[in-house]
């Protein structure tokens, strides 16, 4: 990170619809994960509204097709379609690439588990790190040549404050050997995606694509904190008036992730860590904002790189 920190007129109470208000999208496309639900609905709607081809990846395809006939605008040039997508089914994800056509515009990394009781995927990895990192190592790298095409197309990578507790455990990734802590994995998961974005960075820049991660705040009334209960839906659980917390609704949740897929503000930055629609500052000690020294690291980004290539290529050997 430079110590020339990016700045926008936009800050943590402004909305996604706000931050696209004078963006022309027509003839642009975009891929949404999660984009059935909480702030990856409202990203879709707001970059379809624009005037963006949208297709939503989820998991269950009827309740995706309503919701994509619930956010495409009306009469406008902007379209939303479902497509089946399981991030944490390597042979779905596949599927997902295989079938997407042409030129790709836009891709938001935005679906994630946060915290639930220990669970493996089929090839047993830990199920946050094989959901919220590998699942979009595998769909971003199986559509790089797409992104290529579009001379100039955007991937955000939605990250959270919590990759500060925690580096990626590389001697233990799955926790094999280290008794499972939810929130060790959670916090190792969004470190990954912060990584991925210093790496993609550095990787794709000559493809002109823009890679960059984002903490999109604390978000009221979504489905990310099902696991833990109320604790992450409510502000009464912390300190709601405090600046080192952003509270957000979801429309407010949403602009940092469409200011870094669309917004002329943004065209040409890559590799860097943005909160509240701002690049953000070194973390402090006891403060819940800023980006982490390691999940700068660009060696940890590169290992990380070539572990979760070896990670996808031994599971496509025994699909």
């Amino acid at each position: 990170m430079t110590d020339n920190l990016i700045t926008t007129p936009f800050g943590a109470q402004t909305t996604a619809a706000e931050v696209l208000a004078d963006v022309d999208l027509n003839g642009r496309r975009a891929i949404v994960t999660g984009g059935a639900s909480g702030i990856g609905r409202e990203t879709a709607r707001v970059l379809a509204a624009a005037g963006a081809e949208v297709t939503i990846g989820v998991r269950d395809l009827t309740a995706g097709a309503t919701v994509a006939e619930e956010i495409a605008p009306a009469g406008g040039p902007g379209t939303v379609r479902a497509a089946m997508l399981d991030l944490a089914d390597q042979t779905s994800v596949r599927a997902f690439v295989e079938a997407w056509q042409g030129p790709l515009h836009m891709l938001v990394l935005n679906a994630g588990v946060m915290a639930p009781p220990l669970r493996r995927t089929k090839e047993s990895w830990e199920m946050q790190f094989a959901t919220n990192h590998l699942g979009h190592f595998a769909l971003a790298t199986g559509l790089h040549s797409n992104l290529a095409a579009a001379r100039g197309a955007r991937v955000v990578a939605v990250s959270s404050v919590g990759h500060v507790n925690g580096d990626v455990l590389f001697d233990d990734i799955n926790f094999e050997q280290h008794a499972y802590d939810p929130w060790a994995a959670y916090s190792q998961s969004k470190t990954a995606n912060v990584l991925f974005a210093i790496e993609a960075g550095r990787r794709w820049a000559s493809d002109l694509i823009a890679v960059n991660a984002l903490n999109p705040g604390r978000i009221t009334s979504t489905r990310l904190g099902r696991h833990i209960g109320d604790i992450a839906n409510s502000p009464s659980s912390f300190d709601a008036t405090s600046t080192d917390v952003s509270w957000k609704n979801i429309e407010q949740g949403a602009a940092t992730s469409v200011l870094l897929a669309a917004s002329p503000l943004t065209e040409g930055v890559t590799g860097r860590y943005f909160e509240d629609c701002n690049e953000a500052g070194p973390h402090r000690a006891g403060v819940r904002r800023g980006v982490a020294a390691h999940a700068l690291d660009p060696q940890h980004a590169a290992r990380l790189w070539q572990i979760s290539v070896e990670m996808l290529a031994a599971a496509a050997t025994t699909a």
